[in-house]
């Protein structure tokens, strides 16, 4: 198998899903001939042409509602949001039209799109290009929100998101672009969007967390090895809908839970986690549920 970066694996699921589907199209600024500002769309111009890789305007209100109206009439585009701290003034199209589709309509219409977008920080973007606002929209009924922590997930939950019969926001932890590589199998797979992914066992603490934090987790959990402390790390993955009966096994099983995120404390979706645990195991914990998060201010330059 070829070893891959994130940026390769999402660019590779993308050439996959264009081969094997023609309703499959991208839209997005910069996508076309420039590939992309991170180099995630590059070759589909080339090999697909205007009609499937669309450079548009710079507005994110008419992304998401052309995406929308695409997927309407029986395509599957995948727009990107350039950063997904640019995301906001397409958000009521998002939450309002995308989410709501198959509820207002009975059933009968679904927005089959994938919104891919850059999140967090770690490249030096200051604050208006490292947010990560993923609680927004996890608080959507209707929106699936996926955020991949390898290569390997990204490619799977990728081509996974663009199959589905749901809008997914697909979040794309930039740190970890080019972070490293694994190995990535070659054509078509998928991953499950509603199930965590163990990442590591442990006997003496849950550490819930997602995306760009999942190889600090795996940093911190070494560390409390050397002072013969066990810790079981759980990647979310799927942010919504998520995976609440693995993480509450895995808690009542150790008896304490951390949840990590690189979001800000308050209204984090690490409350979410907190809260359902606090609700449905709390005769299982041995100790207070620790939240470790980011600062409740812009994301600060000076710690990139």
């Amino acid at each position: 198998m070829p070893q891959m970066t994130m940026i390769q694996a999402i660019n590779d699921a993308l050439h996959v899903s264009m081969d094997e589907d023609d309703s499959v199209v991208v839209l997005g600024e910069d996508i076309g001939r420039k590939g992309g500002v991170f180099g995630a769309t590059a070759g589909l111009h080339e090999k697909y042409g205007d009609l499937r890789v669309m450079d548009t305007p710079l507005s994110e209100c008419g992304i998401v509602g052309t995406a929308i109206g695409m997927a309407l009439y029986g395509l599957r585009p995948v727009p990107e949001i350039q950063f997904l701290d640019f995301i906001y003034p397409g958000f009521d199209q998002i939450v309002s039209e995308a989410a709501k589709m198959r509820y207002r309509s009975g059933g009968e219409y679904t927005s089959a799109l994938t919104i891919r977008s850059p999140s967090g920080g770690g490249i030096r973007g200051g604050h208006y290009h490292s947010q990560s606002s993923e609680a927004y929209f996890a608080h959507t009924p209707g929106l699936r929100v996926v955020m991949p922590s390898t290569p390997r997930e990204a490619k799977g939950l990728l081509l996974a998101s663009i199959q589905v019969d749901d809008p997914v926001l697909f979040l794309e932890p930039k740190a970890l672009y080019r972070h490293g590589k694994e190995e990535v199998e070659e054509g078509a797979f998928t991953l499950p969007l509603d199930e965590v992914r163990l990442v590591q066992e442990g006997a003496d603490v849950t550490v819930v967390t997602w995306g760009a934090m999942v190889p600090i987790s795996l940093e911190a959990a070494k560390m409390a090895q050397e002072k013969e402390v066990s810790v079981e790390v759980i990647d979310l993955r799927s942010i919504y809908p998520w995976d609440a009966n693995a993480v509450l096994e895995s808690v009542r099983k150790t008896g304490r839970l951390v949840v990590v995120q690189e979001a800000p404390r308050t209204c984090g979706f690490g409350s979410e986690v907190a809260a359902t645990v606090a609700e449905k195991a709390v005769d299982s914990l041995e100790a207070p549920i620790g939240r470790v998060a980011g600062f409740d201010t812009p994301f600060p330059y000076t710690l990139e």
